[in-house]
């Protein structure tokens, strides 16, 4: 396994039956940094309703928000990993504990190929037809991930999770979901068209609120809802952008230190998004003011592991952030970053843009 090349959203197994999913790009040599995304029954079980699923022989539960980084370091310490820089252990998985690989371009190969001719597989591929095939773009070049990945997606109830990989795919994707919402006769709406996916939900953030969540949701245009007139339901559709293998940078041995230096506010001008639409979500910035937190003039980025800041700013804007200012330090100099990540605040962590650009 030590060779074993693998990239975000990868899925991984490990011997007791837990599924990861592969985080990002940047790894220790020993093994992957991951997010624990699903546990069979027999070790794990949740209440949220929608965290059930089942292959039609076992039963697994997802994990959501910070859940899986809390269950792994209580009752799994052995897929901690350390990071060495950091100084501590993160949620992954050693070369020696991957039980199995699941691909995501592999598994929708499968699905066009000769997969499976129930409801939901049809519905992904007329969804594949609309906003892929008839628009000259490669099947090869997108992939599934979710329950679709792992073979315990529901026909009737799931949603249709599809990875995009390399930007320029991304942006492709994204012109034609835009075009695809503002024709009449389409059957793709924007999900984020108004509030109605979180009217009445638990509302946890404490520095973001509904309203401005729904704003940054509405304009990265890649969750959509597609009206399946056959099966005659409305699903979801994500479309996750995944980088290309010539794309990656490991960037893991050149970082020497990381260093916590505080909690930081600050307004910020976004001056490079190219990395905006992966995870982690990297933006490139320059200090405008730090309203709280330990004075720093040499912010150079912001860097996000939490999928609600993906897409969340574009070149140019102005942003507010709240998170942990760290010192990195690696073997060409110093700078610091505003990091967004798992942990005990999670929910005061922010990025929303207070200054648009025209565009939006």
């Amino acid at each position: 396994m030590a060779s074993l090349e693998l990239r975000d959203r990868d899925g991984i197994v490990t011997p007791e039956g837990l599924i990861f999913r592969v985080f990002g790009y940047t790894h220790p040599l020993e093994g992957f940094i991951c997010d624990a995304e699903y546990a069979p029954s027999e070790l794990f079980q949740s209440k949220n309703p929608k965290a059930f699923r089942s292959d039609g022989e076992r039963v697994f539960y997802k994990f959501y928000e910070d859940e899986g980084w809390k269950f792994i370091q209580k009752k799994y310490p052995q897929h901690m990993i350390i990071h060495k820089p950091l100084g501590k252990k993160v949620v992954g998985v050693r070369h020696n504990s991957i039980a199995e690989v699941r691909k995501p371009e592999e598994t929708l190969r499968r699905f066009v190929e000769s997969g499976p001719k129930d409801a939901l597989i049809q519905a992904l591929r007329r969804v594949l037809k609309v906003t892929v095939e008839e628009q000259g773009l490669s099947i090869s070049d997108f992939g599934v991930f979710g329950s679709l990945l792992h073979g315990f997606y529901n026909p009737k109830f799931s949603d249709i999770d599809i990875v995009v990989y390399g930007r320029s795919n991304v942006e492709k994707i994204r012109s034609i979901l835009k075009e695809l919402y503002m024709e009449r006769k389409s059957c793709f709406r924007n999900e984020f068209a108004d509030d109605t996916p979180v009217v009445g939900k638990p509302w946890r953030f404490k520095n973001i609120n509904q309203e401005d969540f729904v704003w940054h949701q509405k304009r990265k245009l890649i969750y959509a809802v597609f009206n399946d007139d056959l099966s005659g339901r409305t699903i979801k559709v994500e479309f996750e952008p995944v980088k290309t293998w010539a794309e990656i940078k490991n960037e893991y041995l050149e970082i020497k230190r990381i260093v916590w230096k505080g909690w930081v506010k600050a307004i910020l001008r976004v001056i490079d998004d190219a990395d905006g639409p992966f995870m982690p979500s990297i933006y490139l910035v320059e200090p405008i003011e730090v309203i709280n937190g330990p004075k720093c003039n040499d912010i150079v980025r912001i860097v996000s592991y939490l999928e609600e800041f993906r897409l969340q700013c574009w070149r140019d804007e102005i942003v507010y952030v709240e998170g942990n200012l760290e010192e990195i330090e690696t073997k060409s100099g110093l700078f610091h970053q505003v990091t967004l990540t798992y942990g005990p605040r999670y929910y005061e962590q922010a990025l929303k843009v207070v200054k648009p650009t025209s565009a939006s």
